[in-house]
């Protein structure tokens, strides 16, 4: 669950998760925040591993008291040209905005690979950019996972 405050720019590589691919967006991101009188502040690394990428940052001094959401967190499948799962085009982001540890929004956006392109985009950019670096991280894990050598057991 990411801080929905929190707009990621580029991959973290320094970061000092234990398990950063179980991170919201796969992996740490560094970036800027979006908060009303802190937009474009970079903050200090122990707050985008404390808060930014974590969500709900009550000890965060930057979020606001009045917010519609504490926290974003997303899920993704691959659909095949037939709309199942499997291996095709297209990748279906599921998010969940969530405020006091409860949905409050949630819906589907979805990715053409092939293409490059969003056919389905949320009108929330960061939002929207949360979900672009996600998909980013999702992509790289499965092309890894495809070229993973198979060891027989």
């Amino acid at each position: 669950m990411a801080c929905p405050y929190f707009m990621p720019v580029e991959k973290l590589e320094n970061g000092t998760w234990l398990h950063a691919g179980r991170l919201p967006l796969r992996c740490g991101w560094s970036g800027h925040c979006t908060a009303p009188g802190h937009e474009g502040e970079s903050p200090p690394q122990e707050d985008l591993q404390e808060f930014c990428n974590l969500g709900y940052a009550e000890g965060c001094g930057r979020l606001p008291r009045d917010r519609k959401w504490d926290s974003i967190r997303f899920g993704a499948r691959t659909m095949g040209d037939d709309g199942k799962n499997g291996t095709g085009r297209r990748i279906q982001v599921r998010y969940v905005c969530e405020r006091d540890h409860r949905p409050a929004e949630h819906g589907m956006l979805e990715f053409d690979a092939t293409g490059n392109r969003w056919e389905q985009r949320h009108p929330d950019n960061r939002l929207q950019r949360m979900a672009e670096c996600f998909v980013a991280s999702y992509v790289e894990k499965r092309k890894r996972q495809e070229t993973a050598p198979v060891v027989a057991s």
